[in-house]
Parts: structure tokens; C-alpha cells; sequence
């Protein structure tokens, strides 16, 4: 499954473009955000995501989890969006 990673500073249609893009090609796609504000834009994308992809018949569902991450050698928990259709 593809991994997009989302920071506070991505755009939310760019993202949600990407999400649409990778479910229409492997049909899910996992979204990785650390931090409140990355965890805020990537549910903003994955909400156009869904308008996206409404047209063409499929309704995207997502399941959030955490996941661990090492960013500059130190761990964090991230926030995982699963994002795939229902």
C-alpha cells in the first residue's frame, strides 16, 4: 500500500488529487500525519478526496490508527488514515 506522508504546510487539494490518483490506481492508499496540524489537513484532504471520487461511483471510507515513526532518529506516533473504498 502506498504511504503519502502530510505535513501542516501541505495543501489539502493537492493531497486529496494524490489520495484520489493512488485509489483509483491500487484501490487504498495510507496516509501518514504527525501532529495536529498535519492531522488536520490530511482529514481536509481526504473530505475533497471523497468528492473526488464520488462521481466515478466509489465512496471512500478511511480508518484512522497510530503508527511509530523515526523522524531525525527519534520516534513519534503518527496518526494513520487508511483511506480505501467501501
Amino acid at each position: 500500500m502506498e504511504i503519502l506522508k502530510v505535513s501542516s504546510k501541505s495543501a489539502p487539494n493537492s493531497v486529496a488529487g494524490a489520495v484520489a490518483g493512488v485509489i483509483r490506481e491500487s484501490g487504498a492508499v495510507e496516509i501518514q500525519a504527525v501532529g495536529a496540524g498535519a492531522t488536520n489537513q490530511a482529514i481536509k484532504a481526504i473530505a475533497i478526496a471523497r468528492g473526488y471520487l464520488a462521481p466515478s461511483g466509489i465512496d471512500a471510507v478511511c480508518t484512522p490508527a497510530f503508527a511509530s515513526v523515526t523522524i531525525d532518529g527519534e520516534e513519534r506516533t503518527a496518526i494513520k488514515l487508511i483511506v480505501e473504498p467501501r
